[in-house]
């Protein structure tokens, strides 16, 4: 554990040499200490959202939690796309080749460790250093951080404890190194620190109050209902009764006024940092906080700036989209998992090609099909080469691209290559393969260019805590409530009426986990789900055989972090 202390020294340049003599004592010309940085209410807040700046780059900063998220699930994958992406990392997470040298792991051990000792750092030199009262704050706010603090604490031992396990537990900097714990002492450990934090976090008084990236009683609350929810998952013990007792309350408006939106949108759209449907999120702003860009890029092709009417927007990687739902001949896959884009209801109103309108206005939620921008490709007055439009550079260059919900290497089919002979994995993408998801940090047009990057990233929302009550009500027999709360949101998507909503007879395990994959598709999470339905390493879906072998549901330790604390072990089966 790197210990992040505030005190730094600026050591002044040594004395010039003088006709008397000389002196290489050292000067200090400035100092830095709590004792003097501690001077105005703003240098605390400036101490206090320190580690919040952290989170802010863990969680929307790279790409890479977003792969140790989503990768190796059955929504989300990145094929290689001929010289593009050819890293066998992200083949061999696609198939659970999980081993101690597995790229990225080691970036998600060290910000999430990085990250506890951050918060300790901070609450330990706000807790000693700083007098509340003599400084004019309100009453209550000393809590308040010191409990923030606890709570991001806790998020982070959470995140640990789903990837890997017991982790080594730490309740101050000045601590000595220390190897991991068990799974059942870091449960303990997180559920410890939030029943100590919940009740000095702040509360949403309003469903419009302005977001902030502070920890609010319902953000808490809810990471306490994900502890539990997966408890089983974490340390073999049921406690779906008590994450559903907090979701009720949630729900009822005990840890402050949420709804679910109306708008699917609003806790995804420019705006959103007023969403009443939003526990928790990350602050983002064109100018300042830019979030999520590594992944917006690497899900948009080279030449996606040009649909988007916004060569601002930058140049995608090309890399990341959804499974696909077809075969190379056009078949459905039949796997009960996966084909993310085909369960979406043709009526869904997310599954519109993603259409900026203006003035933060836009539909859909996907970049497939003919890359036209969809208000040039209606417009008769404009000629079609003269159009908006992704065009290919690679397998097809010049030409405009069809998204395809297939991967192949469909460029190389002739009389003697037939479709039939196709064959689809992580090695045969090309540039169009693959359906894109613009859900999170949609993308203006250039006219609008100022709202790029303005949405904030959602961390926590409302709609999960109604999807988690469903879950816990359908594990204990009531599938008639369990289908209500889920019908609660989907309603939304459907104007013209729901075709196919939930009911106690079409309610099973696997239209709940493909509610949770249409609902939370890109929000980090598929894998916890697959996880605690016990399907992550014994179902197949595509290009995924399933590896039968459990200890594969924990993520090894890259051998850097290994390395960084000869007292760490490696998880077993690794």
């Amino acid at each position: 554990m790197k210990q992040y202390k505030l005190s730094a020294f600026l050591f002044g340049i040594v004395a010039m040499i003088a006709i008397a003599g000389c002196s290489i004592d050292p000067v200090y010309y400035t100092e830095t200490v709590p004792d003097t940085f501690f001077e105005t209410q703003q240098n605390v807040w400036q101490r206090f959202y320190r580690p919040f700046t952290h989170w802010r780059n863990y969680i929307a900063g790279d790409r890479y939690r977003y792969e140790t998220m989503e990768l190796g699930t059955d929504e989300i994958c990145m094929p290689r796309r001929g010289e593009d992406f050819s890293d066998v990392d992200y083949e061999k997470r696609h198939i659970h080749d999980f081993s101690s040298g597995t790229r990225r792991l080691d970036n998600a051990w060290e910000k999430i460790t990085q990250g506890i000792a951050h918060a300790w750092d901070a609450l330990e030199d706000i807790d000693a250093n700083v007098d509340f009262e003599k400084m004019g704050f309100p009453e209550g706010t000393r809590e308040s951080m010191l409990a923030q603090l606890r709570t991001l604490v806790a998020f982070y031992y959470l995140e640990g404890l789903d990837l890997w396990g017991g982790m080594p537990l730490y309740s101050t900097v000045n601590t000595p190194v220390v190897g991991r714990s068990t799974d059942k002492e870091t449960f303990d450990f997180i559920e410890e620190l939030l029943d100590l934090a919940i009740p000095d976090l702040p509360v949403k008084e309003s469903l419009n109050e302005l977001a902030t990236g502070s920890l609010t009683q319902a953000a808490g609350a809810a990471l306490k209902v994900r502890l539990y929810f997966n408890a089983n998952s974490y340390i073999k013990k049921e406690m779906y009764s008590e994450a559903a007792e907090i979701c009720e309350d949630i729900i009822a408006g005990k840890y402050g006024e949420y709804e679910i939106a109306d708008d699917w949108r609003e806790p995804f759209g420019f705006t959103n940092n007023r969403s009443g449907e939003v526990l928790w999120s990350v602050p983002s702003d064109n100018v300042y906080l830019q979030g999520y860009e590594a992944v917006v890029q690497a899900i948009m092709h080279y030449n996606s700036r040009d649909y988007l009417k916004n060569n601002d927007a930058g140049e995608g990687y090309n890399g990341i989209c959804l499974t696909p739902s077809l075969d190379p001949e056009g078949n459905p896959y039949t796997y009960k998992l996966g084909s993310p884009f085909a369960k979406f209801e043709d009526t869904d109103i997310r599954k519109k090609p993603y259409h900026y309108i203006g003035d933060g206005e836009y539909e859909g939620m996907f970049l497939y099909g003919l890359q036209i921008h969809p208000g040039d490709l209606a417009d008769p007055t404009i000629a079609y080469e003269d159009k908006a439009a992704t065009r290919g550079t690679k397998e097809y260059a010049g030409e405009i691209l069809e998204f395809r919900d297939q991967i192949a290497r469909f460029s190389g089919v002739t009389p003697d290559n037939p479709v039939e002979t196709l064959v689809s994995d992580m090695k045969s993408g090309e540039e169009n393969s693959g359906v894109r998801l613009m859900k999170i940090s949609p993308m203006p047009n250039l006219a609008d260019n100022n709202k790029k990057y303005d949405p904030y990233i959602p961390v926590i929302r409302l709609a999960e805590i109604y999807y988690t009550l469903a879950e816990c009500e359908f594990r204990t027999g009531n599938k008639d409530k369990a289908a209500q709360r889920i019908n609660a949101v989907r309603k939304r998507y459907f104007p013209g009426g729901d075709p196919n909503p939930v009911t106690a007879a079409n309610l099973d395990q696997w239209r709940l986990l493909d509610e949770w994959l249409i609902e939370f598709i890109g929000e980090n999470r598929r894998r916890t789900d697959l996880i605690r339905w016990d399907v992550y390493v014994n179902e197949d879906w595509w290009a995924h055989t399933a590896s039968k072998e459990p200890h594969k549901n924990r993520y090894p330790l890259h051998s850097n972090s290994l390395n960084s604390n000869n007292l760490l072990e490696q998880n077993p089966g690794y």
